[in-house]
């Protein structure tokens, strides 16, 4: 038996010793590589709530966003719904458009956290009656550029297009002929912001503005970026081809996917958002 003994442990020590051994020379077994973040498409807010005229293009228009998000690689979301307006969602949004939105639509603690999502590089466009929205709240006022006035009745007009290198507007002639509802605004806004495209007031009846009548504009403010354009008060108007590719590179450009040519061409876009784990 002492020598059974003595047997099987030797047995048991060489083999324990060659497993050591092979684990030794092995090559180390890789450990599994954390999961890559999934890349998001940037995400768009439209904002449709109206306190004041509501336009019966509204629903038009939410479509064609819809359309073009789709066809354009960014994710749309829609809602009348102010309580949107907190840090956590507009925290995973690359842009905001207020598409035909009328009167105060924000209290106090949404604004807020509107102006905060600005300050952190966020987008706005600002479609039509946007510029018919919150009156009392200067910052707003600062943003889109201009507030509404009063407007003739729609018709025909010609609009000079003055700067065509910027995405919303490179795709149209420098004449752009188009039927809309052409708003006067209570100040020009062209000191304040970069104007791409203004109304030939000689086309048209009620122009209203000294012959100077910017109709489309964008700047930089407040950290972020933000674009207006006055058409889009017809249903029509979300059918016309060029007047898409105009809404497209406007949110485009203010959720960051393009730049501005030339003066703007240091700034990168900002990197598409990621899904948190």
């Amino acid at each position: 038996m002492p020598i059974l003994v003595c047997v099987t442990s030797s047995a048991l020590l060489l083999a324990f010793a060659e497993s050591a051994n092979q684990d030794q020379t092995a090559p180390a077994r890789k450990s599994a590589s954390p999961p890559s973040k999934a890349i998001e498409r940037p995400r768009v807010l439209v904002f449709s709530k109206t306190a004041g005229f509501r336009h019966g293009s509204i629903p038009t228009g939410i479509k064609a966003m819809v359309e073009l998000g789709k066809q354009h690689g960014f994710e749309v979301i829609t809602t009348e719904d102010p309580t949107r307006f907190n840090e956590q969602e507009l925290a995973n949004l690359s842009c905001v458009v207020f598409l035909n939105t009328t009167g105060d639509v924000l209290d106090d603690a949404q604004q807020k956290q509107f102006e905060s999502f600005i300050q952190r590089g966020g987008g706005y466009v600002g479609v039509h009656s946007a510029a018919d929205t919150e009156y009392d709240w200067p910052w707003y006022g600062r943003l889109v550029g201009a507030w509404f006035k009063t407007h003739p009745r729609i018709q025909p007009a010609k609009i000079n297009v003055e700067d065509r290198n910027f995405p919303a507007t490179k795709m149209l002639p420098s004449v752009w002929d188009r039927t809309d509802e052409w708003y006067v605004y209570r100040d020009n806004p062209r000191p304040n912001v970069k104007v791409l495209m203004s109304l030939d007031e000689t086309s048209y009846e009620g122009g209203g503005m000294n012959g100077d009548h910017p109709t489309s504009w964008y700047h930089e403010f407040d950290g972020g970026r933000s674009f207006y354009t006055g058409g889009g008060h017809t249903n029509e108007s979300y059918a016309e081809p060029l007047f898409r590719q105009h809404l497209t590179g406007a949110v485009m450009w203010a959720a960051g996917m393009l730049d501005a040519p030339a003066k703007t061409k240091t700034k990168t876009p900002r990197p598409a958002k990621t899904v948190q784990p």
